[in-house]
């Protein structure tokens, strides 16, 4: 059994993404959800942060904490390390006295003390479910397994080689090409690409990434975004129509896409509904699954269209924006 880390506030999208790349997610408390086993995969997740073997889990306070680690079996070797959180400060535990007590209790247990770069790091993670003064809460230990890579800043949309106003930030993007099923061997379909977001992000956990868009611009620009970051992934992108996509039936095995915001939409002189239904039929013809965004939910449409909706998310951007996530399962 394992415990993960989750990062951002949404912790049902958080799981499922974590669910991409880990067996029997649930979530446990704030911030924090146990999975049954994990695979390499989980080092490229957006929105969780590390991954920890399962050694127990008890009340948040540190007089429990202490008292499930002296109970606890520990068959490991070398120096140790404890690393204590006070998951979105839920809790009020005083962290540095957490981990001076439990390194303590592994000190007696005859291990060496090694904070700088130990064999094996501890974490004890306390949440709680909110009010402040809730009875909901949860301490658990684990000993730290992975942690996902976190260089997303090395690759804001302002940076990029090619940019537009309105670009996906690459968390979000990776979420979404991992929830489609990128992984090495797959094949990720964007087919509204347009700067290549989505595209980068799945290249860099080891898909083949295909993207389309109608503007001759846009598949030119993802195609320069993608040279720089992935240039030697397996990648290409063309001008085109989400509707009409230049592919065989069951050609890739997930589609992403970024639905245009607004009522209408230019491309190939569709209304935005026409357009969004033609490009969800393409990607039932062409994906087992497939992740649609936008501005509001298409999660009707795609009914429409012969897909099952498994999971559905609002995510607010700012203000005046909410992105809604729609997850797809195609009918057997």
């Amino acid at each position: 059994m394992y415990v993960l880390e989750l990062g951002g506030e949404d912790d049902a999208f958080a799981a499922r993404e974590a669910a991409s790349a880990a067996t029997d997610v649930e979530r446990v408390a704030p911030g924090l959800a146990r999975a049954t086993a994990l695979t390499d995969r989980v080092r490229h997740l957006a929105y969780t942060h590390r991954a920890s073997e399962l050694v127990g889990e008890t009340d948040a306070d540190p007089a429990s904490a202490r008292a499930l680690l002296e109970a606890a079996p520990i068959e490991r070797e070398g120096t140790v390390a404890v690393r204590a959180r006070d998951v979105r400060n839920t809790t009020g535990v005083d962290t540095q006295q957490v981990e001076r007590d439990l390194g303590q209790v592994l000190v007696d247990r005859g291990f060496a003390v090694d904070l700088d770069d130990p064999d094996h790091e501890l974490r004890a993670l306390f949440s709680r479910e909110p009010p402040r003064g809730s009875d909901d809460d949860v301490c658990v230990l684990g000993w730290l397994t992975a942690e996902s890579r976190r260089d997303f800043g090395e690759r804001k949309p302002t940076d990029r080689p090619f940019f537009q106003p309105g670009s996906m930030d690459p968390l979000l993007a990776r979420a979404l090409a991992n929830v489609a099923g990128a992984r090495s061997g797959a094949t990720v379909l964007d087919p509204m690409c347009g700067t290549g977001g989505v595209l980068v992000e799945a290249a860099l956990v080891g898909a083949r990434a295909l993207g389309v868009d109608a503007q001759r611009k846009m598949a030119r620009g993802a195609a320069e975004n993608l040279a720089a970051y992935v240039p030697d992934a397996d990648w290409a992108t063309v001008r085109g129509d989400a509707t009409h996509l230049p592919f065989g039936d069951d050609a890739v095995d997930g589609v992403v896409f970024d639905a245009p915001y607004g009522r209408q939409s230019k491309i190939a002189n569709l209304d935005l509904d026409d357009l969004v239904a033609g490009a969800l039929a393409e990607a039932r013809r062409v994906a087992p699954r497939a992740v649609v965004v936008g501005d509001r939910s298409w999660a009707d449409a795609a009914r429409d269209g012969g897909w099952t909706v498994t999971d559905t998310f609002e995510r607010r951007v700012h203000r005046s924006l909410t992105r809604y996530v729609v997850v797809l399962e195609g009918d057997d």
